[in-house]
């Protein structure tokens, strides 16, 4: 089952959207949408030139030389792979995505990612593509024939609430991508999170707006704020996360705020107060969580 209305929380095309397989007997026409597929699965839905395709594999695969797993695998040990996932992003930013791409997930826990660096460690980067590919997890989920797809923003037997969580960080609606697309670059969403299994707030994803929920980036500590002493008379804090902070009126002022995320740590008797207060300077809540 989808945790919650699964349009709200981006994920309602990836849970209307049924698992594409390759069957025996199918058209040109319908091995090029598996093709397609297949792409935008392994490469986090980023653009891909006619120049970076993987032309080789691709033919083999439309002769029948091909299942669509060891298509996968080709494509996840390309030079197009190699260059935007391994050689340009930190280990850990790395091996997150390869979880997502290939068992449609995130990693479960310190020790997983710890597994996986141990493999690049000792291995390198082929030996890392291989071990996801030819686990039993993969095998069971999607085996010969069908194309990977996300499986993580669904409850499932044996899955923590902390991977459950992770995977809407990683995750953010259709339209994005895990380049240009995503806040977080190149940089690891999840690996302090992973390290200290630590839950994550399920924000939805932007509207198309500028300046809502997926928006949202992690400020400095300079740019968090504590209003009031105590936690009011209920007993508990709140965590509010703002983003996209504009400054209202004409066009073109300047927001006396340098930073456009900032964090507000209020008590609960002040909470109606900073809500609006937040709105009126042009604020945008894109979260708000009891600490």
């Amino acid at each position: 089952m989808v945790f919650g209305p699964a349009s709200q929380l981006g994920v309602s095309l990836f849970e209307e959207t049924p698992p594409v397989e390759l069957v025996p007997g199918r058209s040109q026409e319908e091995v090029e949408s598996v093709i397609r597929a297949i792409y935008r699965q392994i490469l986090g839905n980023a653009y891909v030139m006619e120049s970076e395709r993987a032309t080789i594999p691709e033919s083999q695969f439309k002769r029948g030389e091909l299942s669509v797993r060891e298509f996968v695998r080709a494509l996840a040990k390309s030079d197009l792979y190699r260059t935007r996932f391994f050689e340009s992003c930190p280990r850990y930013r790395f091996i997150e995505l390869n979880f997502k791409h290939f068992l449609g997930r995130t990693p479960d826990g310190l020790e997983e990612m710890r597994t996986h660096s141990t493999i690049l460690d000792t291995q390198g980067f082929e030996a890392e593509i291989d071990s996801y590919l030819d686990s039993d997890e993969y095998q069971n989920a999607y085996g010969e024939y069908f194309v990977p797809y996300y499986r993580g923003y669904k409850t499932q037997p044996g899955q923590t609430m902390v991977s459950f969580t992770h995977m809407f960080a990683m995750l953010r609606g259709a339209s994005s991508s895990d380049l240009k697309g995503s806040t977080a670059g190149k940089k690891p969403v999840l690996n302090q999170y992973v390290i200290q299994e630590t839950p994550l707030a399920v924000i939805p994803p932007s509207g198309g707006s500028a300046g809502e929920g997926w928006s949202f980036q992690e400020p400095t500590i300079g740019s968090r704020t504590r209003l009031g002493a105590g936690a009011g008379e209920e007993g508990k804090v709140y965590r509010i996360e703002v983003t996209g902070y504009s400054s209202p009126g004409k066009v073109n002022r300047v927001s006396k705020f340098r930073r456009s995320n900032k964090v507000y740590l209020v008590p609960f008797n002040k909470l109606s107060q900073e809500y609006q207060r937040i709105h009126q300077q042009g604020g945008v809540i894109s979260s708000i969580t009891e600490v």
